[in-house]
């Protein structure tokens, strides 16, 4: 008997849009706070404190925004100058509202989901851990 691997693409950009929908749902403003040491983000030196960003995503702030399965991409103004965006999906660490802090801090991917573009590890991922008994919630790990 075999067992197969179902490997389903990473649930962090789903996530993400939906909180942004809601946030924009609500008339607040969407914000997200990004590690500015993962490879590919491209955002103006002087936004990064830290080692984190915050982006303003709102529709008045950014010029032409897309939330895709990799990245986060859009076009905004630093200190009076355009500059263009991209984040990749995983260095987005949280998404929030600016006025109430609402939000949601983006839990790491789960075992069985895509890798990440390049990476060319063809080891299957871990199992899958056992769905959780009848009543039971399933344990989530939030990153903060």
């Amino acid at each position: 008997m075999t067992e197969e691997i179902f490997r389903m693409s990473s649930h962090r950009p789903y996530l993400l849009r939906a909180l942004v929908e809601w946030i924009n749902d609500n008339g607040m403003t969407p914000h997200l706070m990004v590690d500015a040491g993962v490879p590919g983000v491209q955002v103006p030196a002087s936004a990064i404190k830290e080692e984190r960003v915050v982006l303003n995503i709102a529709e008045r702030a950014v010029v032409g925004l897309h939330i895709d399965n990799e990245y986060v991409s859009f076009t905004a103004r630093f200190g009076g100058t355009s500059f263009p965006v991209n984040v990749p999906i995983a260095a987005v660490l949280a998404v929030y509202a600016r006025e109430t802090g609402q939000g949601m801090a983006l839990p790491d991917d789960i075992p069985g989901t895509e890798s990440l573009p390049g990476d060319d590890d063809d080891t299957p991922p871990p199992s899958a851990p056992e769905p959780p008994a009848a009543g039971k919630r399933p344990f989530l790990r939030v990153v903060k």
